[in-house]
Formats: structure tokens, sequence, C-alpha cells
């Protein structure tokens, strides 16, 4: 069984159902050596190029290991998609490409498959939800692709997909659970291991639905199976290690958007019988860790990569922490880089809490005269010198005492010992640098807690970024409850964070549990979050 590292503990989301019927298992299927012969005579030089493998030299010296980027991120659709797009559909009979190709898709994959029949000269049908960012749509029909716009949700798209290529007889490019596909995507390995034939203990792979890692895994294993094989996953879209964990494919009820390159709620038959077969380990990491590592690759070639292209780096940055190797050589595929600009904004928020440079903190101080003053001069009396506060909030409570929200630059797991110095001079505190609810509201937030807010529920949850998003969430919400608090931050994607608070009576709380499900949005329940009853709510 491969081994699983964890990051941080998962977030409720993406809890497993019930697995597909015929799922899962160690069936038998195309070997190492199959999968070689494909990928050695696979068609993708067309339209994808060699891309460099450069080494990351100031995270090498930091991590005293070298780090060596595969630069994916440079491909003419700016991610590997294209790859294993190009050698499907190059492995069509004439009369398929005479048809034409359809595919599902809002993001790389589209792309790809649109490029690709370009090149070849044929049609290319691309079902997109019809929430996709017009910059995305816009993309795909300036690449040739005819666009079809249906449904909500990438599974609208699909379905429809389906129904569209029987009807017009058109051949469906899956974009990852294909043999001819995870072949393309193989093709990475194999100038990984041609520009560098030194020694290489391990290559990090980011995992949605497992062709990138699949073809990966294959090529290595058949050529130099010395070389670990490490796939790493959002700890909040995780199908591919939940199901390796059970040995059969489970499917996640909800998945993590901020990676939404690979957001995917069950990985395929083929990608799962390889990655359970031939991946040697899995780590998880967060969305500050991933934050973190688009910083430190732009530090390194002044690229920015989307978040599912610095999954690699971020779980090499941990794997070294977790080990203590040194002198060792890593390789990361920098998979795509196609994100929206104003999500730049969020990730260089978060980049300083995952590389741990900022601590978060709530502090109460006493209401009596000169506590204020007394505090700030403990920050710039703390250990490991002079520190720049990065956001300071304060409000009083009552007579007796303030909470006050408090950020401040610091160096690698310093939080703890900070927090540890404000108790110890009288001050109580909690370490929120890891609480989300701190991280993406309350820092942001004015006001204090209110006394007229009974019965109150609060909930923090991701809406999709479309016309209707809120109408749906008002009209679907019972007349006798209450919105007491409303907070939305726009991230640049395609879905938007949500705090809500909502004063329910005691005796609806089935009703209230029967909205939840028909408004059918990810969200976790912060009702009893200590960062809520400090800065929230009413005593």
């Amino acid at each position: 069984m491969p081994k699983v590292s964890h990051a941080t503990k998962a977030p409720h989301i993406p809890s497993a159902t019930t697995p597909e019927a015929g799922s899962g298992g160690k069936s038998k299927g195309l070997t190492p050596a199959d999968y070689l012969t494909r990928i050695l005579n696979a068609k993708v030089y067309d339209v994808a190029k060699e891309t460099p493998l450069d080494v990351a030299e100031r995270l090498s010296a930091r991590l005293n290991n070298t780090v060596l980027l595969k630069r994916e991120d440079q491909q003419p659709v700016f991610s590997f998609k294209l790859r294993g797009a190009y050698n499907k559909m190059a492995h069509l009979s004439a009369t398929q490409l005479k048809r034409g190709v359809i595919c599902a898709s809002a993001g790389n994959h589209a792309q790809g498959v649109a490029l690709s029949a370009r090149k070849l000269g044929t049609k290319a049908f691309i079902v997109m939800p019809v929430t996709t960012p017009q910059v995305k749509v816009d993309a795909v029909r300036g690449l040739g692709g005819e666009v079809v716009l249906h449904g909500e949700s990438y599974s609208d798209a699909h379905t429809h997909a389906v129904l569209l290529e029987q009807k017009k007889g058109l051949t469906f490019v899956h974009p990852f659970d294909d043999p001819d596909v995870i072949a393309g995507q193989g093709t990475v390995a194999m100038e990984m291991l041609r520009q560098h034939q030194g020694p290489l203990d391990a290559v990090f792979v980011a995992i949605g639905g497992g062709g990138l890692v699949s073809g990966v895994a294959n090529y290595i294993k058949a050529v130099r199976p010395e070389i670990k094989v490490i796939g790493v996953q959002m700890n909040d879209s995780n199908a591919m290690m939940q199901s390796v964990q059970a040995g059969k494919r489970l499917t996640l009820n909800d998945v993590g958007l901020f990676s939404d390159g690979t957001a995917v709620k069950l990985v395929g038959a083929e990608t799962f019988r390889v990655a359970n077969n031939l991946v040697d380990e899995y780590i998880e990491v967060d969305t500050d860790a991933v934050c973190a590592a688009i910083k430190d690759i732009f530090t390194d070639t002044r690229s920015i990569v989307e978040p599912a292209g610095a999954l690699a780096v971020a779980a090499i940055k941990q794997y070294v922490a977790k080990n203590k190797v040194r002198g060792q050589t890593f390789g990361a595929i920098l998979c795509g880089a196609n994100m929206n600009f104003d999500r730049l904004r969020f990730v260089a928020e978060r980049a300083d809490v995952g590389e741990e440079r900022e601590a978060l903190f709530a502090v109460t101080l006493p209401e009596e005269r000169g506590s204020f003053r007394r505090f700030v001069q403990l920050i710039g009396d703390l250990p490991g010198g002079p520190r720049n506060v990065t956001a300071f909030n304060y409000r009083m409570q009552d007579g007796l005492q303030a909470n006050v929200f408090v950020g401040l630059t610091t160096q690698k797991d310093e939080s703890p010992k900070l927090a540890k110095q404000f108790r110890k001079n009288n001050f109580d505190a909690l370490d929120l640098t890891h609480d989300e609810l701190a991280k993406d509201h309350v820092r942001h937030m004015v006001g204090g807690p209110n006394g007229q807010a009974g019965d109150e529920r609060l909930l923090r949850f991701i809406f999709p970024e479309r016309p209707g998003a809120l109408l749906k969430f008002l009209t679907l919400m019972q007349p006798n409850w209450n919105i007491s608090l409303f907070h939305y931050r726009n991230q640049g994607a395609d879905y938007g964070r949500i705090l809500v608070g909502i004063q329910v009576p005691k005796g609806d709380a089935k009703a209230f549990k029967a909205f939840l499900n028909a408004l059918d949005y990810p969200y976790i329940d912060e009702t009893e979050s200590p960062v809520f009853r400090m800065f929230l709510k009413q005593s």
C-alpha cells in the first residue's frame, strides 16, 4: 500500500460516498512495458513542445536539496493537457476525424482538444457549463472549438456531451481515463529522464483525475523504477488518496475549488488501477501551502502558475521538512498556468501564511487604562527581534475586556511560541494562523457582537460566481429566518467565499437541514467556532 502523508487535517467538505459499481481493484490491464511502447510512439510534438527542466536555484538553496521544475506551463495552451488530447485524436481513423470530436471541459483540456482539432483539420465540440467565465469560453473559440454551453456544473456538461456524442456520431475525448491520453501525458516523464540523466530521487505529480500521474508512473517504473513517484492532492479534493486507502474508487460529495485543475470527484477506472499499483506515496497539501509555492516558483522563474501547477512544489517542501533530507534531487511538474489575474490578490494574501511568514492571533485585553499600550510594547519586545504588524483590528466588547485580532510577521513554527509569550504576560491568546474562518473573513470584517441576534447560526459557504446564486439562496430560505450577518469577498475565481449568519429558531432545525440540502452549496458550520464567539457573537 502506498504511503499517505497529510499536510493538515482535511476540512469537512470532501466526504466520500459509496463506490461506483464495478470500479476499483487491481484488475488486469496494460503493463508498464505496454505503456512504455505507447509513450515512445506517442504523437504529441505536432502541437506540443519539449519544455525545459529548470533548476529552481533559490528554492534549492533554501531546502538544501536540488529542485527541478518541469515547465509544462510553457506549452502553447499553458498546460500539459495538450499532449494527451492530441495523442488520442492523432490515433483516430480518418472516418472518426471527419465526423468530429467532443469533450466536456471548462479548463485546460478544452483548449488542448480545440487546438488539436485545428491541427488535425477536424471539428471539436466543447461542452462547457453556462457558469464558465467568458475568458475561458473566448479562449476555446479562439482556438477554433465550437462551444456548447449547457448546465450549471461539469456533471451537467458531461451528461450533455455524451448525448451529443451518440446523436452526432462524434468521438469522445476523455480528459484522463483513456490509454492514449495517459500515454500522451507520459511523454512528460520521457523528456524529464532524457533531460536529467543523473540521480533523481523522486518526481512529484499533481493528481486530479489521474491521467498525468498514470503516464508519468508507467514511464518511470518501466525505465528507472528506483525513482519514487509521489502523487500530490489538495486536502479538500483528494479522491485518488481516499480511493487508494479504500482499495476501490470512491466519489467525493464535494471538492474544494481553489485548485480547479485538480478538483475531481471521481478518478478514472484505468488511472486508479495504474496509480494504485505504481505510485509510491501520496501527499496532501492545503491552500496556504499552495499559495506559498506559487510565490516560490515566481521568485525563481518570474512566472505565475495556477494552483494545480504549484502542488508539486508545495509537496516537495513538505516532504523535505518531514523527512529531514539533504542533498537529494526532486522533480516537480508545473502542470499549468491558466489562472485569472484577479486571483493573484488572494494568492499573495495567503502566501505569507503558507510560508509561515505571518501569524494571526486573537488576544484578549482587559478594559483598563494602559492595557492597550502595554500590549503594543509587548509586540515590540517579543523574542526574535522587531517584527511588523500586518493586521490589527480592535473593538471594545464590554466594560471588562476587548478582543484584538492581530497579524505579525514571523519565522517558521513561531506562532505557538508567540501565543505562549502573550499568555505569559497575562494576555489570553488564541493562535488563528491556520483557522480558515479567521483568514477568509474575520480579518476583513468590521463591527462586533450583536445583542439582537438570537438563535444565530454561522456558516461558511462556497457560492458559484454566477447570476442568480444569491437569489437561489434567498428564495430557498424560510421567510421567518433572518440574515444577521453577510460577508463576501471576490477571489478572482469561479466561486465566492461567503460568510452568513442566520437566525433560525431551535424548532426549525429539521427545516434548516432540508434548506441546506436543497441549496446544495458546499458549506462548513462555524457556529461553535471560538473565532465566532470572540469577535462576532454576543457574550
